[in-house]
């Protein structure tokens, strides 16, 4: 059974690690020289294994995407070589990617090195992106990073604080707050002393702990931070019980990011067990900081390199659909609401298990896989043949900057061509997903600056559907005399019209679909996950099916919308002084209108923009044009063209024709002029009628 957070939410963190046994391993064959050797300890180090051999296949081993560009960052730095990342997919066995590396260019990466701290020190793209954004009203409580523990044990109140107040003095971030001057926004980092913000709480002797500790775990995600003024990271410590207490940690968005939960929860397991046994802090000294990060990608991304990674994105989100047109329960508001809910996802291990040798076979990850189906669920519901999916990465593409906390993650755009076979759409989605990775430097604001999408209110630009593969698993909490369980806020967010996040997690598939409630009932979304389910499944069925001929729906909903739907017989209803008259017969529509019309001839039977017709007043206008249409000719089963816009006169017209004795013909004025003359060429009614 999978465990859920209160909310019912898949609790990943409570998921236990996988072993070693989890993955696939062959005879060790020792590596030989300077590249294997330093090769093999990278794949051991990032793949958290003991030894890797020269026949070992990184994916097999557990790699993905992320950890394959953290493999190319640090062959940067101990290689001074600048691999491929390509190149891994391509030869993922150990022995031939060291091959590969032998004809690898010099890397050209200057290091990130300490900025002065006498100057104003700007923000990177992505915090000066979600800085302007949280200068709108309600947007900056979307961008919370919310997380907390139930810890059970004897808890050392002092050893917590004092690793807490720890983290805050290592990392820069966590002290940073953010001052406009002249308009344009800069870094204020307080001093190391500052301390974390940490606020105790007492419920143990309240019966209503379990209610009150709700509300304070919703209150504390949603509470507005002051982004000039004060901490960006702030807890509550929570007593339920002498030996039972539970963290809450929040932190903005701004100075963190989802792989800094895991820099920050390592750190804290490992300092409240040195201050616990009154140790000092056996943590290394950070060499550089967030704020250094900011200034060196500013000056990284001028000239040539930003004009290559500026190009790409031009040239390959040229045309793009600007909105993707998904059927909603509702009118998208003009304004972009932020209000959200989740559907759990999960795949049997049988599914994942044959999703896997899908992968292997293309040489793909399984991130790689769920792009494919959901593009090809998207496009189907859209009716769009191109998909454009908002994805995200780790952007940690420097080894220095791997145990920092801070808003690193970039978000990028895969234009995706859901049409041709399975096969197709697989190799499409690698090979735009690689393009991608290598063209990660590029932060998203200024992707949208290149691309000049059209702007709106109502939806994001360039993409309104998310997908995140959680890669890192990150956030373990371990304390020395402590359970330490994972709690979650309900912290309902929708930032997209729909966010779907994964991952691999004991040999299955799992995690949610996000979505907008401003858009979409629970139903519709249950639904789009079958939806997604049935088109994983269709890949690993059949590579060669046409991607428009993969069925969606489920055994269940084919039934409704075919047999279920259309199962339309019911008793026909007969006034009691026809019932002689009409024993052996049906009432036709317009009689059926009649009845209703004598029943209730004052009430208001239609309106539009210009007025409105009771019963009554609808019934002698459709008798009077009855009348006229018979001395025209109009008989019994002759046709009588109608091409009028909806309202008021089009139904006159549709009970005129049936109360004649005719059939309409309906006819669109929008359509092309061709258009309306082959539908009278076609049908030679004996009367149009039109305005």
């Amino acid at each position: 059974k999978l465990p859920l957070s209160p909310n019912g939410k898949l609790d990943r963190k409570a998921l236990p690690a996988p072993d070693a046994d989890a993955y696939v391993t062959r005879g060790y064959d020792e590596p030989v020289g300077e590249v294997e050797t330093t090769l093999a300890r990278i794949w051991a180090e990032v793949l958290n294994l003991e030894r890797v051999g020269l026949t070992d296949n990184f994916f097999e081993l557990g790699g993905h995407s992320l950890l394959a560009v953290s493999v190319i960052s640090r062959l940067h730095a101990a290689l001074g070589i600048a691999a491929g990342l390509k190149d891994l997919f391509a030869y993922p066995v150990l022995a031939a990617f060291a091959q590969t590396l032998k004809d690898a260019a010099p890397a050209e990466l200057a290091p990130i090195t300490p900025a002065s701290r006498n100057q104003d020190l700007p923000l990177s793209f992505a915090q000066q992106r979600l800085w302007f954004l949280a200068q709108m009203e309600g947007v900056s409580e979307a961008y919370h990073i919310p997380l907390g523990w139930r810890l059970r044990g004897e808890l050392d109140h002092a050893a917590l604080k004092s690793a807490l107040d720890r983290i805050v003095w290592r990392h820069e971030a966590l002290r940073t707050n953010f001052e406009a001057v002249s308009g344009e926004p800069v870094q204020r980092i307080a001093a190391p002393d500052r301390g974390f913000d940490l606020q105790e709480h007492d419920l143990s002797a309240r019966a209503d702990a379990a209610a009150e500790l709700d509300l304070r775990m919703r209150e504390e995600a949603e509470r507005r931070f002051d982004l000039e003024h004060g901490s960006l990271v702030r807890g509550q410590l929570i007593r339920l019980a002498a030996d039972e207490h539970v963290l809450l940690i929040t932190m903005h968005h701004i100075v963190s990011d989802g792989w800094s939960l895991g820099v920050f929860a390592r750190e804290l397991s490992v300092l409240y067990a040195a201050y616990q046994a009154n140790e000092p802090d056996p943590l290394p000294p950070l060499a550089i900081h967030y704020a250094d990060y900011a200034v060196a990608q500013r000056q990284r991304l001028t000239g040539p390199v930003l004009e290559q990674q500026s190009e790409y994105w031009r040239h390959t989100l040229a045309g793009a659909p600007g909105l993707l047109e998904l059927p909603t329960d509702r009118p998208r508001p003009l304004q972009q609401s932020f209000a959200g809910d989740v559907v759990e996802f999960a795949l049997d291990a049988e599914l994942t298990r044959a999703l896997k040798a899908l992968s292997r076979r293309h040489g793909m990850t399984l991130y790689m896989l769920v792009v494919a189906g959901w593009a090809a669920v998207l496009a189907r519901l859209s009716g769009q043949a191109e998909v454009v999916i908002g994805t995200v990465v780790a952007n940690r593409t420097r080894p220095e900057v791997e145990g920092l906390i801070g808003f690193f993650v970039n978000t990028q755009a895969l234009r995706v061509d859901a049409t041709g076979s399975v096969a197709e759409l697989l190799e499409r989605v690698k090979a735009r997903a690689l393009e991608a990775q290598e063209h990660q430097e590029l932060p998203f604001e200024q992707m949208v600056e290149v691309v000049k999408p059209a702007r709106s209110l109502a939806y994001s630009p360039i993409f309104q559907v998310f997908l995140a593969w959680q890669g890192n698993g990150g956030g373990a909490l371990q304390l020395p005399g402590l359970q330490a369980l994972p709690v979650e806020a309900a912290y309902n967010i929708a930032k997209f019209d729909l966010d779907l996040g994964l991952g691999e997690v004991n040999d299955q598939i799992v995690g949610g679909l996000e979505y907008a409630t401003a858009l979409f009932d629970r139903g519709t979304i249950e639904r789009h996950a079958g939806y997604l389910r049935q088109a994983l499944s269709a890949l690993v069925a059949d590579e060669r099916q046409p991607v428009d001929r993969i069925h969606l729906l489920s055994a269940a909903e084919r039934r409704q919308i075919l047999v279920e739907w259309n199962d339309t017989q019911a008793p026909y209803e007969r006034a009691p002084h026809e019932r002689a008259r009409y024993e052996n017969a049906r009432r036709c529509i317009h009689e059926l209108f009649e009845a209703q019309a004598a029943r209730e001839p004052q009430a208001i039977a239609v309106s539009d923009a210009d007025r409105q017709l009771s019963y009554a007043d609808l019934n002698a206008e459709a008798n009077r044009l009855a009348r006229h249409l018979r001395t025209l000719g109009v008989r019994p089963d002759e046709l009588v063209a109608i091409c009028l816009d909806r309202g008021v006169d089009l139904l006159i017209g549709l009970l005129g024709v049936l109360k004649a004795g005719g059939a309409y013909v309906p006819m669109d004025p929008s359509n092309p002029p061709q258009r309306l003359r082959e539908i009278l060429d076609d049908a030679q009614p004996r009367v149009v009628l039109t305005h």
